[in-house]
């Protein structure tokens, strides 16, 4: 009867250990969810758009974007740290979500440290200096000169405290000592709406958001914060260029997981992404809004994780003196 039992039991234990392989080779059974934490027609959107329409056919599933804006990113981002851990729930992340909104933002929703697992990179993105399409500078310098003389009579539009819109801008703002109204939106897709339209005066952004209307001549760009130009946008001078070197700043977006996610099926995710990256039409997309597909092995887990540890060293002393001035109301 013991011996009975025992087997039993042992045969119960074999079952369970069993379950989270036979998950894996099952996994993806069903379709994904991927939060971006803003509105669409934003950087983060672009490119989750661009890279998980590949991964779906890597995967056999598909993979739906669901936008979840406001915050400065951070609510949609807390939805999913608070998700089932199963890989059917990931976020769009960027460095917003996992370096400046710890600084940033008071009472955090959301430990980025413990409350996620990373899955891979999928582009840097160069920030750009852009103003609306009628704004009186002819090129940085002078960009410099008539913010730094009027800013108290300008408004700067971003996507909320903590995101790349924000941190970047807060950071030229405090290098040239100027103080404009700045005016928050859910995102910087409706930013750039306002700018285009002439609503608000200038922004900063990641390029992948900035090409289509820069090229268009719908806004004006003032400088790349590239040590050389981007190919994507090779008449618009470097900020380097323009006078203002100590302007250099590259933001990220990349896919993370909830923590406890299933090391099989982060796996799995981050093969379809390295694989997605490879693909020859998703690269060329991407890299014609201007993104940087050259940190192969920040792709990995691994490398996406040693990469946010690094990050977070280089900007919190960066993000902790600039101003945190309180935004109007989002639009």
């Amino acid at each position: 009867m013991k011996g009975s039992i025992r087997a039993t039991g042992l045969f119960c234990l074999a079952i369970l250990a069993a379950q989270p392989t036979a998950f894996a080779q099952s996994y993806p059974s069903k379709p994904i969810t991927v939060v971006v934490p803003f509105p669409a027609g934003g950087p983060s959107d672009v490119v989750a758009r661009i890279v998980t329409e590949n991964m779906a056919k890597i995967l056999g599933q598909s993979m739906v974007i669901e936008n979840v804006g406001g915050a400065g990113g951070t609510i949609g981002s807390a939805r999913v740290a608070l998700a089932e851990p199963d890989g059917y729930t990931l976020l769009a992340g960027s460095m917003g979500s996992h370096v400046a909104a710890p600084v940033l933002t008071p009472e955090l929703k959301y430990d980025p440290a413990k409350d996620f697992v990373a899955v891979g990179i999928t582009a840097h993105a160069p920030a750009a200096i852009v103003a609306r399409k009628d704004f009186p500078a002819k090129d940085l310098k002078e960009f410099v000169a008539y913010v730094k003389k009027n800013s108290e009579k300008l408004n700067e539009a971003h996507a909320g405290v903590g995101s790349v819109s924000f941190t970047t801008c807060a950071f030229f703002n405090s290098l040239i000592g100027a103080k404009p109204t700045r005016v928050v939106y859910r995102g910087t897709g409706p930013a750039l709406n306002d700018l285009v339209s002439g609503q608000v005066d200038y922004m900063c952004d990641q390029i992948v958001n900035l090409v289509p209307q820069i090229q268009a001549g719908t806004i004006k760009a003032y400088g790349v914060a590239l040590p050389q130009r981007s190919p994507a946008l090779p008449d618009v001078p470097t900020t380097k260029e323009g006078g203002l070197p100590e302007f250099q700043v590259s933001a990220w977006n990349a896919i993370f997981a909830p923590k406890g996610t299933p090391p099989e099926v982060v796996k799995k995710l981050s093969d379809a992404l390295t694989k997605a990256l490879a693909d020859e039409n998703t690269r060329k997309r991407l890299l014609d809004l201007g993104a940087d597909l050259s940190d192969k092995a920040a792709q990995t887990p691994e490398g996406l994780a040693k990469l946010v540890d690094s990050e977070v060293a280089r900007w919190k002393k960066v993000l902790a003196s600039v101003s945190k001035d309180a935004p109007a109301p989002a639009k």
